[in-house]
């Protein structure tokens, strides 16, 4: 008989922590400045940024900042162009199918809370059949603060019925980490995903570099 664990509900994040969406941001962006005459940028630069959005890819691509009069028009064909290729080449990271199996046979329930607009969050998570249970989809659509703000996973809680405290926040930037402490869950941070630094020490949360130590970690917690 497997022993009860304390988690009743786990929330992640979605880029870098469930899905590898960097190819298809990498593709994206290079797609847009080959467009427009632009040199391509390298593929492990571009991963680097995943988490930070739309503004600081169209200010890394095409070296320019917000005050750029053309700055909105090469952001929006980045997203154009990113909404088509949303499918294309993301995957979930090995073995997360096996933790949301684990999660599954143990009992506990699961969402996700992302900064990822709605409108591209709602269609990548339903093109996985893995993530076909997910209970809640908390976007920056659905908040007036997002994260490091706690807002997201409080609500995430509330309309599941869990209590923070009984919840496990993971993620991989540490606007995650610091948004799960702030509404007093457990974190996990992933060190797999695009945004932490392995010389960082990350006080309060268990730092993991592969997925599949994430039911090592719940099963601590």
């Amino acid at each position: 008989m497997q022993k009860k664990l304390n988690t009743k509900l786990v929330l992640f994040d979605l880029d870098g922590t469930l899905i590898d969406t960097a190819p298809d941001f990498v593709l994206s962006l290079n797609s847009v400045l080959e467009r427009n005459n632009r040199d391509t940028l390298n593929f492990d630069h571009i991963r680097s940024f995943v988490s930070e959005g739309s503004v600081k890819f169209t200010e890394i691509g095409f070296k320019i900042n917000q005050d750029d009069p053309n700055f909105e028009k090469y952001r929006n064909e980045f997203l154009v162009e990113y909404k088509k290729n949303l499918k294309n080449k993301s995957n979930l990271f090995e073995g997360i199918s096996s933790v949301l199996s684990f999660l599954g046979e143990m009992n506990i329930l699961y969402g996700i809370v992302t900064n990822k607009p709605l409108d591209y969050a709602e269609p990548l998570i339903k093109h996985f059949k893995e993530l076909n249970n997910s209970l809640v989809l908390v976007c920056p659509d659905h908040l007036n603060e997002s994260k490091p703000s706690p807002e997201g996973i409080l609500m995430a809680c509330e309309k599941i019925g869990i209590l923070p405290k009984e919840t496990i926040y993971v993620g991989d930037h540490p606007n995650d980490l610091i948004a799960g402490m702030r509404a007093g869950t457990k974190t996990i941070g992933c060190m797999y995903g695009y945004s932490l630094d392995s010389n960082e020490k990350y006080e309060g949360s268990i730092i993991i570099n592969h997925p599949k130590e994430i039911i090592e970690a719940i099963k601590k917690i």
